[in-house]
């Protein structure tokens, strides 16, 4: 018991160590200023320039490092428009999020476009780099020319040699080569339902993985949104539920399995290989520690933060100093939590 209680203690002594404030938003205390609409996911390049991708708004926006305000494209209209050429005149329909190689080109999940475009800052063109027709097909081939239904999120392995897709109504995570551009399934067999514990993940059926991530050792980390659960596929291709075994929608903290989530819609992996939840229908931001294997809730509902209620968060990012970026989705603004 005094294991148990010195545990928690250390864990609610960590969690208040974290310092909040608005980053981006247009609240008077807001340290940069933006109009967005449901923003869903931000992600920063190698000089500080911060990529905002807004839901609502239908737009990609960019917060330069030195602290101006740009939207790049995106006229608000749910469509598609330029297949390759200015992303001034580009069109999306339902962005959900982004993330950056190593060169600072910039790669945007277009859920209902069911593309994964590519967006070069040096010559502002943006392009499609995965999908683009509905369906599945295409897997042991060129990205270029899959099928996908609805791609959410989008994450990198460590080294960025593989990009990893949740492709939420085919029931599968999907991997692309980025040397080669070939794309994979790497979990789930296309059926709906909850997987076994220890079972081959790619015959396995998932709940809509909505996002992913994944951490050092290559356990691939996967948000099931129907299933309110957070499940891991090792690197020897097993899956496993580690939080919300039973699958039902619900608050509760603590032990990993028997702890709840509401549909889970973003998650990050920090240095210490901890996993990071945008819980968004509770209302907060979770941690999930792998060693410990607790659910704790970091920010929002059910946390020891007073004074910061988010509503409806999404992503969740983790810059190389350590400092979290949290979108706000429902209060349109970005929150900075830092040490």
């Amino acid at each position: 018991m005094k294991i148990v209680l010195s545990i928690l203690l250390l864990s609610l002594s960590c969690l208040a160590e974290y310092k909040v404030s608005v980053f981006l938003g247009n609240e008077a205390d807001a340290k940069y200023k933006a109009n967005m609409d449901y923003p869903f996911g931000v992600e920063l390049d190698s000089k500080g320039n911060m990529y905002i991708v807004e839901y609502d708004g239908s737009s990609v926006g960019v917060l330069s490092y030195k602290g101006d305000f740009t939207k790049l494209g995106g006229d608000g209209s749910r469509d598609f428009a330029v297949e390759n050429g200015p992303i001034k005149k580009a069109k999306f329909n339902g962005l959900h999020n982004a993330i950056i190689d190593a060169e600072d080109n910039v790669y945007i999940t277009d859920t209902f476009n069911n593309r994964l475009r590519k967006y070069d800052p040096k010559t502002a063109i943006i392009s499609t780099y995965a999908g683009g027709k509905e369906g599945f097909f295409g897997d042991g081939g060129p990205a270029a020319e899959s099928g996908w239904n609805q791609l959410y999120c989008a994450a990198w392995n460590k080294d960025k040699s593989k990009i990893y897709i949740a492709d939420l109504k085919n029931n599968r995570v999907r991997v692309v080569d980025f040397k080669t551009g070939v794309v994979n399934t790497v979990a789930g067999n296309g059926k709906k339902g909850i997987p076994k514990d220890g079972a081959d993940a790619l015959k396995s059926p998932l709940m809509n993985p909505r996002a992913v991530t994944v951490d050092s050792k290559n356990n691939l980390y996967i948000a099931d949104r129907a299933g309110h659960a957070l499940r891991v596929v090792k690197p020897d291709g097993k899956i496993y539920t580690i939080v919300n075994k039973k699958g039902k929608k619900g608050r509760a903290l603590g032990d990993g399995v028997k702890a709840q989530l509401f549909g889970p819609k973003y998650l990050a992996i920090d240095k210490d290989d901890k996993v990071w939840i945008a819980d968004d229908q509770n209302d907060r931001i979770c941690l999930y520690d792998p060693e410990t294997k607790k659910l704790t809730s970091v920010i929002g509902k059910d946390s020891n933060m007073k004074g910061w209620d988010i509503k409806r968060p999404h992503g969740v990012t983790i810059h190389k100093d350590g400092s979290i970026y949290v979108v706000d989705s429902g209060n349109n603004r970005v929150l900075k939590l830092e040490k």
